[in-house]
């Protein structure tokens, strides 16, 4: 393959689907840049080639229009269960053979994405700056002096150095945000329990979730909804359907720290990046919101000043009880404070957490997301292993406190500083609203025109995506008269209804003719797999226009609420069940345009 070969997740699925390369060259070609690269510390342990080749070469007997990640290498970090590698977390002593994968590889799996092997990080996921590990410290292919980033150091390498497009993180504390933004490559941290945490060992387990590292926020989302989805094995995870991406939104309103509230440690390189990526997001229509940062300060304290270090003592209690010298130095440090701890601690903590929960969500009626630096600076290997602890601490700064107070994030590449060393930002807002983010985030990097990765490759161009409803429009879906170009379509436009998109519902639903003047159909829920999918389109409509076309719509149908084919519920036509007695079936025609299509014909 040459030098147009395809890098992106997405490059890599059109040229597998379209016959150019096949899923083995593309698994081949990442174990020859993995023996190229030589770097031993990137990877603990790598599947033998031949099954990997062998796995993709029997994708070749699936349906490719199923498979979002067809032939995609991926790499795993080693925290995470898959089964055939062992799970060793950075600590040869905890090393086992899990008896299954984890939920979120099996997903990978099942979308078509090939596991090439498991990956460094800092031990126990203890650690912002991958250096804290006895399989070496991956070499950051950015700037080889620069700490690569942890805790999910060899994952962010993976994806920087080429080696693989998509690699799976962990993020607790930002270790999924900041290798991101050392490595010049997209992080992205879902909601907690968007993705199941069944076969992670935890850091903290009730702020734990695995993350995405790619070249584009496109392809993160891809990986993101082939994983996302309720998981009953996880008792934390929740059942959150995931959007999808959007057009940029007309109005968007940002949150940053009030004047002096932001925290640089003297870098001025890295201060100014940040107020040119303001200028940015200002640039492409953002208007800016001052907030007060001081309560996302004292929620980052209480992570380690707090008693969630205790959750990260009873992954490794009975290692440290027995094995004690097994343990990387400065994470046994860290842990065996948590052994200190006591209920009251606990509770006094959670109370806390509680009034700063609500101090938050009021600052988030304000603005949509908030934007920070994902770190306030960079160090180098030599700085922090000269100073292990503090300056690890510095980097968590504007990551510590996100998941304690259940917010989603995106790292992006921001800037590319003049002294070699890449800027990131993070868009945060509240758990729920990862496609929201990444809907302006995708915008944002592209506008950016810096190269992916480490490998001075050009960003594609931006698909176009359909606008989303805004502001206090509502969505709703029809599924007949009302579709655009059919008989009752002007009264949608009366009211100032806007399409949005054509899409379809799970395959949940029966549809009917009903006999009416003018003729309409009756979409109908059904046993869950016992119908058929049904296209229909997504219009918005303001709260009091939606009031109006609501109150005017005769029997035998109203508004319920529909599951579409991507996860989300939406408000939309439904029939009475007693409307269907005698009532044509035409499920089979896939949507009522077809349907009377055929029947113009005949």
């Amino acid at each position: 393959m040459g030098s147009d070969a395809p890098e992106t997740v997405a490059a890599i699925v059109a040229a597998h689907r379209a016959g150019a390369i096949t899923p083995a060259q593309t698994v081949a070609r990442s174990y020859q840049r993995i023996r190229d690269h030589n770097d031993p510390a990137v990877f603990i342990s790598l599947r033998d080639e031949k099954d990997a080749v062998a796995e993709a070469e029997a994708l070749a007997s699936k349906d490719a229009a199923l498979l979002p990640l067809l032939g995609v290498p991926v790499a795993v970090k080693d925290n995470i269960d898959a089964l055939g590698l062992a799970t060793t977390a950075a600590c040869p002593a905890f090393s086992y053979a899990p008896a299954q994968d984890s939920t979120a590889v099996a997903k990978l799996r099942a979308a078509g994405a090939i596991v090439i092997g498991k990956t460094n990080l800092d031990q126990f996921a203890t650690g912002l700056v991958g250096v804290r590990s006895p399989y070496g410290i991956p070499v950051n292919p950015i700037r080889a002096d620069l700490v690569p980033g942890g805790s999910s150091s060899g994952s962010a390498v993976a994806v920087s150095a080429g080696l693989v497009p998509l690699a799976l993180g962990t993020d607790t504390a930002g270790s999924g945000r900041v290798p991101a933004m050392l490595n010049n490559i997209v992080g992205l941290k879902p909601s907690l329990g968007l993705i199941s945490n069944a076969g992670l060992i935890p850091a903290c387990r009730t702020l734990d979730c695995i993350s995405v590292f790619s070249l584009t926020v496109d392809d993160a989302m891809t990986a993101l909804a082939a994983m996302a989805g309720a998981d009953s094995v996880d008792p934390f995870s929740r059942d959150r359907p995931l959007g999808p991406m959007s057009a940029f939104p007309e109005k968007l309103r940002l949150g940053m720290p009030r004047n002096g509230q932001l925290i640089f440690f003297g870098d001025a390189a890295s201060e100014k990046a940040y107020g040119e990526a303001l200028k940015r997001w200002t640039a492409l229509g953002a208007t800016l919101v001052e907030f007060d940062l001081e309560p996302f300060y004292e929620t980052a304290r209480l992570l380690y000043e707090g008693p969630w270090v205790a959750e990260r003592y009873l992954v490794i209690r009975d290692l440290l009880a027995s094995s004690p010298d097994s343990i990387h130095p400065v994470t046994r440090e860290i842990t065996a404070a948590g052994a200190r701890l006591t209920a009251a601690d606990t509770f006094a903590s959670l109370y806390r957490l509680q009034a700063l929960r609500r101090t938050v969500e009021r600052s988030f009626a304000h603005f949509d997301a908030m934007v920070l630096p994902t770190a306030p600076t960079a160090y180098s290997t030599a700085q922090v292993l000269a100073n292990p602890i503090e300056l690890n601490s510095r980097l968590g700064t504007y990551t510590n406190f996100v998941n304690l107070l259940d917010l989603c994030g995106l790292a992006l590449p921001a800037a590319m500083r003049a002294d070699g060393i890449p800027f990131g930002i993070t868009l945060l807002a509240p758990a729920g609203r990862d496609a929201q983010l990444a809907s302006i985030g995708r915008v944002f990097h592209a506008d950016t025109q810096l190269k992916m990765g480490a490998k001075g490759l050009m960003q594609p161009p931006l698909a176009s995506l359909p606008a989303a409803a805004s502001g206090d429009e509502i969505t709703l879906a029809v599924v007949g008269a009302h579709l655009s170009g059919m008989a009752l379509n002007g009264e949608l436009q009366a009211l100032g209804g806007r399409l949005i998109e054509a899409t379809t519902t799970v395959p949940d639903y029966k549809l009917y003719a009903l006999d009416t003047v003018p003729p309409k159909p009756g979409m109908l829920r059904v046993e869950q797999g016992a119908g058929s999918s049904i296209k229909l389109e997504l219009w918005a409509l303001s709260a009091t226009a939606f009031g109006k076309f609501v109150a005017a719509i005769p029997p035998p149908l109203g508004i319920g609420t529909i599951r579409l084919a991507d996860g989300r519920d939406v408000k939309g036509f439904l029939v009475e069940p007693a409307a269907i007695n005698g009532a044509r079936d035409i499920s089979a025609y896939g949507g009522w345009r077809a349907f009377m299509a055929e029947k113009v014909v005949v």
